[in-house]
Formats: C-alpha cells, sequence, structure tokens
C-alpha cells in the first residue's frame, strides 16, 4: 500500500532542489500507484486574520473509486487528534465537471471519489477552519500546519509521496518556515517535497514578526528564531532575555554529541488568544506562548518551552521508538516507549534551559523540590504505573474534567520521567566514579553528524543496552520499578545521591509562587490539599488532604474564610493563624446556586517543598546543571 514516484522523477527531484533526505520508508506492501507527479497544494492564505484559508490540491489519480484521506494520526501529538472539524465546503472536479464522493462510513477521514475513465488527476478545493477547534489566528498572525491543510491518498507512504506547495500570504505578512522555499512577491514556494518532511515543517505567518539569527557554524548551518506577535511592542525584547537562547544550540550539539539538521528554525507566536503550546519537529519547531513570554516571569515558569521542542530534534526525531514509526498519518501509532521519548526528553529539555542560562543553573534544586513534590503528593500513583500513562497517552491527553490527580494526565510521565533520568543520571556518575554520565549515552544514542531527514528507531531491549555499554547496571529492573509497576513514590534516591535533601517549610517555592503569579491560582496542594483559582473556584483536592476530608470538591467557588471575603492572602492568613488556634478554617462555598459553610480541619501551616545541601556529598546537581559547551 505505498504511493511510489518513479525512481527517475525521484532522483531528478532531489538532486535539482537539494532534498533532504527522506528516512527509509516503512514497508507497507506492493504498490498501488504507479503516478509520477507530485500532488500539486496551492494555499491562499490571505484570510488568515478571518481565521479562512483557501486550499486547492491537484491529486494524481486512478479512473473508479479513488479515496484520499484527511491526516489523523498527528507526529508530536501522539494521538488521533487531526481536526476533521477544520476541513469545510469541500469539493473534488476533473476536467472543469464536478465529481462525486461520499465520506466513508467507518474511517470518517477518509473520502471515496468517483474518478472518469481518462481521467490522471483530480482536484480537492476546501477551506481550512484555523480556529476550530484550537485558536490558530488571530488578527495579526497564524499559525499554518500543513497536515490541517491537505488530503492525500490512502494507503501511500508518506516518505514517497511527494508535493509541490505554494502559500499566498496576506499582504504585507512575513513568514517563517525550516521549509527549502523561496518567496516572489506575497508567494512562497517550497520545492518538491515528501509529504512526510511537508507535515513535519510547520509555517508560521504574521504582521509583526522579529527573525532573531542565534548560532551559525562555519559550514554555514545555523539555528533562528522566528517570533510572531498580536502587537510590535511584545517584539520588544531584552537583551537579557534573548542573550541565552544564543547558547542553546553549542549546549544541546554538546550533550548530544553531534547534530541531524542543517538549517533550524524555532518558531515561537507570542499570543494570548493563541496560548501555550510546543510540537516538536525534525528541523524546527511550532511553539506558542501567551505574550508575556520572553519576561522574567515567562522564562521561570516556561523557560524550558523551546529547549524542550529542539531536544526532540535527536530524541524523537532522529531517534523514535521503532512502534510509534508508521508508514503514513492514519496507521495508529503505539505510545509506550512515550517515558524515553518525552519522559527522558522533559530532562533534557529542562537541562539545557539551565545550562543555556534560561534559567539559573543555581535554581536547579528549588525547581526538582516542586517537581518531585507534585508526583510524590499524587494519589492516583497508588494505583496507576508509567506504563498505563503512556500506552494509553491518546487518551490520556486529551481527559479532561475534576479529579485529575486522581486519574493521573498524560502530563505525568513527563514530569515524573525528569525524575527517573535525573536518578539515572546521577547513578551513572556515582558508578563510575564520575568519569561518566547520561551525556555518554545520549552520544550514543543520538550522536554524531548526519544532516539528514533520517529517523532511526529503537526498543527499550536497545534503550536498556545503550546503558548498559556506558555503565553496567540493572537497568531492566530499574525501568520495572518505576515504569512497569505501581510505584508509591517516583524515583527519590537522585536527591541524595546529588548532595541533598528534600524539606517542606513554610517559605514559598520560587517555582510554585512564580507558576502561581502566572495562572491566578492559590497553590494549597501540599497543606490543605486543593488548588484554587484566584477566583476562588477550587480546581482539584488531594485525596486524603484536609480539604477532601472536609468535603471540598473541585466546581466549588470560595466565597468566604471565617467569614471574610476569599481572597488568596485571606485564606493564606487563616491557614497560618489555624497553627495555634487549632480552630477548624470556616469556608463558605457555593456551587450549583446553593451556599454551605465548610469546617476545614487542618493545622500544619503552609507547607512548601525546598531542597537543602548536604555538605558531606558533592553537589551533583551543580556539576550536571552548569554549562558543558566550549566558549
Amino acid at each position: 500500500m505505498i504511493r511510489r514516484l518513479s525512481g527517475s522523477f525521484a532522483v531528478a527531484a532531489i538532486a535539482a532542489f537539494g532534498l533532504l533526505a527522506a528516512a527509509p520508508a516503512p514497508s507497507l506492501g506492493p504498490s498501488l500507484s504507479t503516478q509520477t507527479q507530485p500532488t500539486v497544494l496551492t494555499i491562499d492564505a490571505r484570510m488568515a486574520a478571518r481565521g479562512l484559508m483557501r486550499v486547492h490540491e491537484t491529486i494524481p489519480a486512478q479512473a473508479g473509486e479513488f479515496t484520499v484521506v484527511y491526516p489523523e494520526w498527528i507526529p508530536g501529538e501522539h494521538g488521533p487528534t487531526g481536526p476533521l472539524e477544520d476541513l469545510s465546503v469541500l469539493r473534488f472536479s476533473a476536467n472543469g465537471k464536478q465529481l462525486d464522493w461520499v465520506r466513508d462510513g467507518v474511517d470518517l477521514y477518509a473520502f471515496h471519489v468517483d474518478v472518469p475513465a481518462g481521467v490522471t488527476s483530480i482536484n480537492a478545493d476546501f477551506m481550512t477552519i484555523l480556529n476550530a477547534p484550537d485558536t490558530m489566528a488571530t488578527r495579526n498572525l497564524a499559525v499554518l500546519n500543513f497536515n490541517r491543510a491537505l488530503l492525500y491518498q490512502a494507503n501511500t507512504n508518506s516518505h514517497q509521496d511527494y508535493f509541490k506547495t505554494s502559500i499566498t500570504l496576506p499582504a504585507g505578512w512575513d513568514y517563517g518556515t525550516a521549509l527549502p522555499s523561496t518567496r516572489s512577491g506575497d508567494t512562497v514556494v517550497s520545492q518538491v517535497l515528501p509529504l512526510a518532511t511537508l507535515i513535519d515543517s510547520p509555517f508560521d505567518i504574521g504582521r509583526y514578526v522579529k527573525h532573531v539569527a542565534l548560532w551559525k557554524d562555519a559550514s554555514g548551518d545555523d539555528m533562528t528564531l522566528d517570533m510572531f506577535a498580536d502587537s510590535p511592542r511584545t517584539l520588544n525584547i531584552s537583551k537579557k532575555i534573548l542573550a541565552p537562547y544564543h547558547r542553546v544550540a553549542p549546549e544541546a550539539i554538546a550533550l548530544y554529541g553531534g547534530r541531524h539538521w542543517q538549517h533550524y528554525h524555532s518558531l515561537l507566536t507570542l499570543s494570548d488568544p493563541i496560548g501555550y503550546e510546543g510540537i516538536e519537529h525534525h528541523s524546527s519547531s511550532d511553539d506558542r506562548a501567551p505574550a508575556d513570554f520572553m519576561t522574567a516571569l515567562g522564562q521561570l515558569t516556561g523557560g524550558d518551552l523551546l529547549t524542550h521542542e529542539f531536544s526532540h530534534s535527536w530524541n524523537g526525531k532522529y531517534r523514535r521508538p521503532a512502534d510509534l514509526t508508521t508508514p503514513n498519518f492514519q496507521i495508529p501509532e503505539k505510545t509506550d516507549l512515550l517515558w524515553v521519548y518525552e519522559g527522558m526528553n522533559q530532562y533534557l529539555g529542562d537541562l539545557l534551559s539551565f545550562r543555556s542560562g534560561i534559567r539559573k543553573p543555581s535554581e536547579y534544586p528549588e525547581y526538582l523540590a516542586s517537581i518531585y513534590a507534585s508526583m510524590d503528593y499524587e494519589p492516583g500513583r497508588l494505583h496507576t504505573p508509567i506504563i498505563d500513562l503512556t500506552t494509553g497517552a491518546p487518551y490520556y491527553y486529551v481527559a479532561r474534567g475534576a479529579y485529575s490527580s486522581l486519574r493521573r494526565t498524560g502530563g505525568d510521565f513527563y514530569t515524573e520521567g525528569e525524575l527517573m533520568w535525573l536518578d539515572a543520571d546521577t547513578i551513572i556518575r556515582q558508578k563510575s566514579g564520575g568519569k561518566k554520565s547520561l551525556d555518554d549515552f545520549l552520544h550514543l544514542y543520538a550522536g554524531g553528524v548526519t544532516p539528514y531527514y533520517v529517523t532511526k528507531t529503537y526498543d527499550r531491549a536497545q534503550i536498556e543496552a545503550l546503558l548498559n555499554r556506558v555503565q553496567p547496571y540493572d537497568w531492566h529492573g530499574f525501568f520495572q520499578k518505576y515504569v512497569y509497576s505501581v510505584a508509591v513514590h517516583p524515583p527519590t534516591n537522585m536527591i541524595a545521591r546529588s548532595g541533598w535533601k528534600l524539606e517542606y517549610t513554610t517559605k514559598p517555592n520560587t517555582f510554585i509562587t512564580a507558576r502561581a503569579e502566572a495562572f491566578h491560582s492559590v497553590p494549597l496542594w501540599f497543606s490543605l490539599g486543593a488548588n484554587i483559582a484566584g477566583n476562588g473556584r477550587i480546581l482539584d483536592v488531594r485525596k486524603g488532604s484536609a480539604a477532601w476530608n472536609a468535603g471540598l470538591a473541585p466546581g466549588m467557588e470560595l466565597m468566604a474564610v471565617n467569614g471574610e471575603e476569599f481572597e488568596g492572602p485571606v485564606l493564606d492568613d487563616a491557614i497560618t493563624a489555624s497553627v495555634k488556634s487549632k480552630a477548624p478554617i470556616s469556608l463558605l462555598v457555593s456551587r450549583d446556586g446553593w451556599f454551605d459553610t465548610i469546617p476545614v480541619t487542618y493545622t500544619g501551616g503552609l507547607l512548601y517543598p525546598h531542597l537543602v545541601r548536604e555538605k558531606s556529598r558533592p553537589d551533583l546537581l551543580a556539576k550536571i546543571m552548569a554549562p558543558h559547551a566550549k566558549k
């Protein structure tokens, strides 16, 4: 089930346009097509500010019933998240005549077209609705992901299905992309590319744009930060904030011992309506953040956004789990090894943010305390192992509703993955007498220089074997304990091994406080046992906590504390006072039009996690987070 270009056409295209080499295409069996021309994709983005784009495609076809599909399983999103609701006003035609079509009765992403005899290509015309379900466009910018703006022949291999693409921009708008392309007027034309490369290459456009050259080597290979904003004022970013980003590429190359891209683009939208997201790609990343992201507070709370997605160029794009690697975008992915793909990458993305200086290396112990406590205080961990979260990732990513800590979430294998891979890093360092580290594993795992679009797959046994090459240890048992079994506590030994100990005090944690400020919340998870929005709405309640035992529940609105109108500081003061008074805290709550007064018995005071130095041991965290690249 592979649609192949003839060998002569593919070779000619690559020779003529200097294409990045596609990954070896997984076999789907005998070819079902002998088409020798690429699909021609024409996108009119001049209505992007209104949340719309017009799409016209000319697709090589065969007479009879011909099936095209809309991409369903989206790489980097790890689920069947193709936004089918974006597709509207769909029409098919050939030789100037409209063609009949019908949606498949089972696979809603497939469309069957009746192609007349003698027709060798069909036209598809439709509108892409950019803001359904997610906001992808505002008055002044838009994020164009090609999986939202094309159809392709069913049962083809995306590495052997070629596209020729052109995009017409709104007048006065600029763009950013890793696609090899040229601009003439308001139209951008790409080289002939495999579908896999096209969908792996986001395309941001906007009225207010700033391109920052971050890094360049002697060969001309480079890394660029392309920023798009809703206001020109947002792009007035201080040199102090931007300076660490110039060190990201050198630190990443030192970490992995090589690279597999030539020209890398970090595409960053700074827009409150579009919000926060990060999707990895081989030679670029689709990063989205609020307008105030490039500020001190934004960098403290989310400084790993770009470094996390950048690290994925090695871990996720160059190296990828074998059962997560599929020939096209309709075949379901198996996500069980996301504890490597995403869990290890959460550690590496954070590590790069500290090594490059986006966040101060000296602040990592405080950050580690915050993420360790978040996992250790999660009641769902007593029942649900990490392997269930990764295997069920397509569900857990989109799961919504109350008591998320009881159910667990897709984010858990990111955070707990960081703890696990930090633990592995400290084990290697300790047992090798400081001669080896996880960096040495990464050099074996994804090192070298191969600036081509290739993917090397792995399985669990190969990961464990590579770790054993660096430092012999029972790595199978290690992962069995923390990934494949219920773990009452997250990995903990790395704290003491690194020369620190965990304590809970009344002093606010820097990172928890910053997140509370950024997201307007009242963080009482480790004391009262509830997370509360700044407006008083209870977001979650921890099983077994004082809040749980009193009967508080998500969705309730806190109206008053001990008779005084609710505000975060008022509740904090009441919790502090209860330590001496021993009196229950009286909460007036509203839910569904009813009011209740609920007494909460809690006398433990405000509690926040911190790491404290144990000077009898070397400070491994300082050594791990210190810059590693040569200046």
